[in-house]
């Protein structure tokens, strides 16, 4: 076989192979004859048709599916042979399929980058440093009683937190316009839901009251016809609610997994849960500022088009799902969720993969089992039968690869975390929430 190789342009490779007309024609002499035992035609004894016979029925289709495992198995062969690390499935061009010649093509496409690891030194990382309050747990037990609370109506002007059931009407120019009405409506003043001025215009009307609101739709209106549009809805408001907070007993704390031991349990399971909260989100914060000075240390590194595209595929089809997508839907995800979306992530994402490969070599670091068992005990300890949870991540294949991948991940930022200059600031546990969930 012969190989020839040329450098196109920064990582992209065109790879001219040839492989002797011999190596094709013997393998496609061999099925035929290994088919000719078995093949039933009319007018021949099964086993006896003739090789010119089986040539002339079933040659072209052999030597059609031998060409294409051939070029296949030599490509790999040929790759091996240059010492070269494909990123994606090559380009094929034939030049010579002629039967009784040497086969020969053009394979194009590009390689893993030589990744050269920047030394990073005195980088600076700021920590967080906050505590759960007493004031802390109470502000979540008081947000836990909403979510379990229940709407009373009451006789009084609406404000904002209040759910007010409405009818209203929407005109522009006098005219009703499609979507702008609806009879019986429950709407939660202060939730955004409904353009600029509705809510705010509903707050201190009382039942049985009657208003018109002037209002101008955004510039940046999902309809095109309603963009910056000036309206009017007339609004009747039928009831006003407010949310009353459920009881601080039993059947709360149950809701929340807490069955034995009351109020004093019951508190110190929330604190416990918004303490690994917090730690979860600290550590986040610091990792995520790691992973920004890494990429920024290696923003110079070329990475292949074809790993982009296949990241941008998965970022697409991951937004798709977070938005309700689902299975069996004929839809053009291409043309209503572009590449250009995606791409810039997708770069840093692939490149930053790339780099971390290498550090994770370069550190000689592996799987931390004790570590591993530690991560999977944590994420169990939020569930009723934590031991069910620990023994399920463990008999999933899938699932364990995935967390051993995140404390390799976390190892190898610690590693980097001791050439670095840590900052501390304190704040408070909610600002702290709030940073981790920003830079997740």
């Amino acid at each position: 076989m012969q190989v020839s190789i040329e450098t196109t342009s920064g990582l992209e490779r065109r790879l001219t192979v040839g492989v002797p007309a011999e190596r094709i024609e013997s393998e496609i002499n061999n099925r035929l004859q290994k088919a000719a035992g078995s093949v039933r035609l009319a007018g021949f004894r099964p086993g006896k048709v003739p090789m010119k016979v089986m040539r002339q029925r079933f040659g072209a289709g052999v030597r059609q599916e031998v060409v294409g495992e051939v070029m296949s198995q030599s490509f790999q062969e040929a790759v091996m042979q240059e010492q070269l690390r494909p990123a994606g499935q090559p380009s094929i061009e034939p030049r010579n399929l002629e039967a009784g010649k040497d086969l020969e093509y053009i394979a194009t496409f590009e390689v893993f980058p030589e990744v050269e690891i920047v030394e990073m030194k005195d980088f600076e990382v700021e920590k967080p440093i906050a505590e759960v309050t007493e004031e802390d747990v109470d502000n979540i037990i008081n947000v836990f009683r909403k979510q379990q609370g229940s709407w009373e109506v009451v006789e009084r002007a609406a404000a904002e937190g209040d759910k007010v059931n409405i009818d209203y009407i929407g005109t522009r120019d006098g005219e009703e316009f499609e979507g702008g009405s609806a009879s019986g409506s429950d709407l939660e003043l202060g939730s955004g839901r409904m353009i600029p001025g509705f809510e705010d215009g509903i707050a201190g009307m009382k039942a049985g009251e009657e208003k018109t609101l002037q209002l101008s739709f955004p510039e940046e209106y999902h309809k095109e016809e309603l963009k910056g549009a000036a309206v009017e809805f007339k609004v009747t408001l039928n009831s006003v609610s407010e949310l009353v907070p459920a009881e601080l007993d039993e059947k709360l704390f149950a809701q929340y997994g807490v069955d034995e031991g009351g109020l004093e349990v019951f508190r110190d399971e929330v604190k416990q849960n918004m303490s690994r909260e917090l730690k979860n989100a600290v550590q986040g914060k610091m990792k995520q500022q790691v992973m920004d000075a890494v990429a920024a240390a290696h923003e110079s590194l070329e990475v292949p088009r074809a790993l982009i595209d296949r990241e941008v595929g998965a970022l697409r089809q991951q937004m798709f799902q977070q938005f309700g997508g689902a299975g069996g839907q004929n839809l053009d995800l291409e043309s209503l969720l572009p590449d250009e979306m995606f791409r810039e992530n997708a770069e840093r994402r692939v490149r930053l993969g790339l780099v971390l490969a290498e550090l994770v070599s370069k550190f000689a670091l592996s799987v931390d089992a004790a570590k591993v068992r530690e991560t999977i005990e944590e994420m169990a300890s939020t569930y009723q039968d934590p031991e069910e949870v620990i023994n399920w991540y463990y008999s999933n294949q899938e699932q364990l690869a995935a967390v051993e991948s995140r404390v390799l991940e976390d190892q190898m930022v610690e590693k980097l975390l001791e050439s670095a200059h840590i900052v501390e600031k304190q704040c408070s546990y909610q600002e702290a929430l709030a940073q981790g969930q920003s830079d997740a």
